[in-house]
């Protein structure tokens, strides 16, 4: 019934802008929260970016300003706006999504910023 799979990463050059998609690729299952994490090697998973039904969003300090989520009417689709990217936002990009206690993960797109 859930299979998350985002798309959208790849490489970029420093400043640059790319945008993340994430969409369950069963059904219009609609979630009640939606989030997008990040992993670099060697480092833990980190939260990049959140939104809930209602609207209402949460980012991690290092990307406010920077990037932006937002989510269709169906709550089964999330996106990722990123720009003025920087090396250090080099990490696979998760999306996270929730209905009740259960929690979905999809398998990660890759984005590199570098020259």
């Amino acid at each position: 019934q859930v299979q998350l799979v985002e798309s959208g990463g790849g490489l970029v050059q420093p400043g640059g802008s790319l945008k993340l998609s994430c969409r369950n690729s069963r059904s219009n299952f609609a979630f009640t929260a939606m989030a997008w994490y990040r992993q670099a090697p060697g480092t833990e998973r980190e939260l990049v970016a959140a939104i809930v039904g209602g609207g209402e969003t949460r980012y991690g300090d290092s990307v406010k300003g920077r990037f932006s989520i937002s989510r269709d009417k169906t709550m089964s689709a999330a996106y990722l706006q990123m720009t003025n990217l920087k090396p250090e936002d080099t990490a696979v990009y998760y999306c996270k999504a929730k209905t009740g206690p259960r929690e979905y993960w999809g398998q990660g797109t890759q984005v590199t910023v570098s020259q």
